[in-house]
């Protein structure tokens, strides 16, 4: 295990975190290619997202640093796409997934925080649900990103869908979450 604060895996975790401005600028330009703009920056930082991890892994580069920055990075990308999705289209069936999704991150962010704390941690490490689940977030916070027919594609209606599904699997996940730590809840 690497000690280096700034090596790739970690270099690109910063740049997913100094994307966000980017990708809130071009979202918010009134210009015709700026919506697909924020929504490639956006899928190029969720593609980001799995690549530092795995170089962590491979080359023998996970840090303290890096365990603690990327799941802060993948929150703070989400939540500023969310607020973009809401503001673009001020909706409710925008605004509840988006409410169920960064309710569900703050609610397992605090019990994950809680568990390491009484030294539980394990019970409620990242599941293949959760990684489910944000596959079809990030998936669906693109389409809607782009927000304009592809190909002749209703891009934006096909990433709600996939929004209501991950906003489900969100629910899910967070359920088994609890269900897991619930021994050491009750115990407390």
């Amino acid at each position: 295990m690497s000690g280096r604060l700034l090596n790739l895996p970690n270099i690109l975790t910063i740049a997913r975190i100094a994307a966000i401005p980017l990708v809130v600028i071009c979202y918010v330009l009134p210009v015709p290619w700026g919506r697909p703009a924020a929504a490639l920056l956006f899928l190029a930082s969720s593609a980001t997202d799995w690549l530092d991890g795995y170089l962590a892994r491979r080359w023998n580069q996970t840090s303290a640093f890096g365990r603690f920055l990327d799941p802060v990075a993948d929150k703070l990308v989400v939540a500023a796409a969310l607020v973009l999705l809401v503001q673009g289209h001020p909706h409710s069936y925008v605004a509840v997934p988006a409410i169920i999704i960064v309710g569900r991150e703050i609610t397992v962010s605090a019990l994950r925080e809680w568990m390491a704390e009484i030294g539980q941690r394990a019970r409620v490490a990242v599941s293949t649900i959760g990684k489910s689940k944000t596959a079809l977030q990030m998936t669906a916070i693109t389409l809607m990103l782009w927000d304009y027919p592809l190909l002749g594609l209703p891009v934006y209606e096909i990433g709600v869908v996939l929004f209501y599904l991950a906003a489900a699997l969100t629910l899910w996940s967070m359920a088994l979450y609890l269900q897991a730590a619930w021994p050491s809840l009750r115990k407390s």
